[in-house]
């Protein structure tokens, strides 16, 4: 299946890239920000080392799994991580999502959600709106 340009969202946060990281790495943290749209909860596993892997269940008008494996992680600065959705179809191997985080003054932190790999696919048009509103309700 052919692969779409990767998507890219940035924001300024005001908070440290070391907040930022860390809510990006803590579950119950996660389980707060973690949804867009009409998702009303997250039910969050984590293990958040190079290796380990996440279940994130965004709880709608039906349950919707995601899950993946961190594949580099440099503390306050970088997460990198494989991202397999219910939303693609079943014959597309994990997509990819780079997380860095880049310190501002003022106790800042420009934030740019890279997610590659996607096919050329209905979900793909959801992907920028969905990452969008997740980094606005993480801001």
């Amino acid at each position: 299946m052919p692969r779409r340009p990767p998507i890219v969202q940035e924001r300024v946060l005001p908070a440290p890239p070391a907040a930022v990281f860390a809510a990006w790495s803590d579950p119950a943290s996660i389980a707060r920000w973690m949804f867009p749209g009409d998702f009303r909860a997250v039910s969050v596993e984590l293990d958040f080392r190079v290796g380990g892997r996440f279940r994130i269940v965004m709880h709608g008008e039906r349950d919707w799994v995601h899950s993946g494996e961190y594949l580099d992680i440099e503390r306050d600065r970088r997460i990198h991580f494989t991202w397999v959705s219910e939303f693609l179809p079943d014959d597309v191997a994990a997509t990819r999502v780079t997380v860095t985080l880049e310190p501002l003054d003022g106790g800042r932190t420009r934030i740019r959600l890279t997610h590659d790999r996607l096919p050329d696919h209905e979900a793909y048009d959801r992907h920028p709106d969905g990452w969008g509103r997740i980094l606005a309700t993480l801001e």
